[in-house]
């Protein structure tokens, strides 16, 4: 591949990944009133991903699963807490390192959105398009 082509791929995929990021963020936040980052962090908590046996997420683990800075994360996390959809806790080993846990409406939440988030990925990466980011 030549510079151009690469450049020219490159540009394409950032292009169909603002397109699903963009129907996504539509679909979930006028559905079930969440973003993409807040239903992703719900998703992967509860899938159990992230390095979590037992339910309890490291920020800076989630953060590395999830693909947001720390700081970011954080934000996301304040925000989920006082919706009512996580808990924060210290953790008793490492007093500098905090615990995110999902609270059964979380999980209830990332239940109902799961569907809608699904169907929207399901109609933008159908046939070629998935096989080929595979």
């Amino acid at each position: 591949m030549n510079d151009t082509d690469v450049v020219t791929a490159w540009r394409h995929l950032l292009a169909q990944h603002a397109t699903i990021v963009c129907a996504l963020e539509r679909e979930l936040h006028d559905k079930h009133d969440l973003g993409v980052s807040e239903f992703e962090v719900l998703d992967r908590m509860s899938e159990g991903d992230c390095k979590s046996p037992d339910g309890k997420f490291r920020v800076q683990e989630l953060a590395e699963c999830v693909h947001l800075s720390q700081s970011a994360l954080s934000r996301l996390i304040a925000r989920l807490e006082r919706d009512g959809l996580v808990t924060r806790a210290l953790c008793q080993a490492d007093r500098r390192g905090i615990f995110v846990t999902l609270t059964e409406k979380g999980r209830l939440a990332c239940a109902e959105a799961r569907p809608t988030h699904r169907a929207v990925l399901g109609e933008h990466l159908e046939g070629r398009q998935a096989e080929s980011w595979r």
